[in-house]
């Protein structure tokens, strides 16, 4: 599992570089190779820890964001996220580094890296508190699916995409894009697509989570939604 877990990663890190460098022109941009530092070293360090304490979760994560098994509604979100979440690192690339359209201070960039580590922090919490946080909506009936209410799902209901709105803010800071701070509203508009409707999955087949809602009230922000 862990050679596994080290090729896709390794493909994963090819392909958000070209992702990057490509619209960027040029591989000289240090911030997109701390970004990719992060991604890597953080991501395989997570991984790793998975498949020495939960290789049920970490097999379950490495079978990817879609399936043949997956809800119409869900691939459907899901295929719209990756066009969007491919498009906005164009954007980032152009706006940084090719036209130069955006001056981030560095501090700043420096806030953004430290975003990132803490929203791989959330994962981690995450991850450590729910052995069923697949990345396809689903109820894992076959792995003892139960509801889990403890650790950081005591405070919100979706705590990993709680812990990808840091993600999400830190990452064209670090970049250095304005343009792609902007349009991080509409990744976060996905997710809470996504979170209310698998809400409503979870209600319906997952026995206890309607009583955990009425305890938690709060989706992803404490004290706002």
């Amino acid at each position: 599992m862990a050679a596994q877990l080290t090729l896709k990663t390794a493909v994963w890190l090819v392909f958000m570089a070209l992702l990057l460098f490509l619209p960027a022109g040029t591989v000289d941009w240090p911030a997109a190779w701390v970004y990719l530092a992060e991604l890597g070293g953080i991501g395989m360090a997570l991984g790793l820890w998975l498949a020495r304490h939960d290789p049920g979760l970490l097999a379950e994560r490495m079978a990817g964001i879609f399936t043949s098994a997956q809800r119409a509604w869900d691939r459907t979100l899901m295929t719209m996220f990756t066009l969007l979440w491919t498009g906005w690192h164009v954007l980032m690339a152009f706006d940084a580094v090719r036209f130069h359209w955006s001056h981030v201070p560095l501090w700043l960039q420096a806030v953004g890296a430290i975003l990132i580590a803490l929203g791989y922090y959330g994962f981690y919490l995450t991850f450590r508190e729910n052995s069923f946080a697949a990345p396809v909506v689903t109820v894992q009936s076959e792995r003892g699916h139960r509801v889990v209410s403890t650790g950081p799902y005591a405070t919100v209901r979706h705590p990993m995409y709680a812990a990808a709105l840091v993600f999400f803010g830190g990452t064209p800071l670090l970049l250095g894009s304005w343009w792609g701070l902007a349009a991080t509203p509409l990744l976060i508009a996905l997710l809470v697509v996504r979170a209310v409707k698998e809400e409503r999955t979870l209600t319906d087949e997952l026995p206890g989570y309607r009583d955990y809602a009425a305890r938690v009230r709060y989706r992803l922000v404490p004290g706002i939604w």
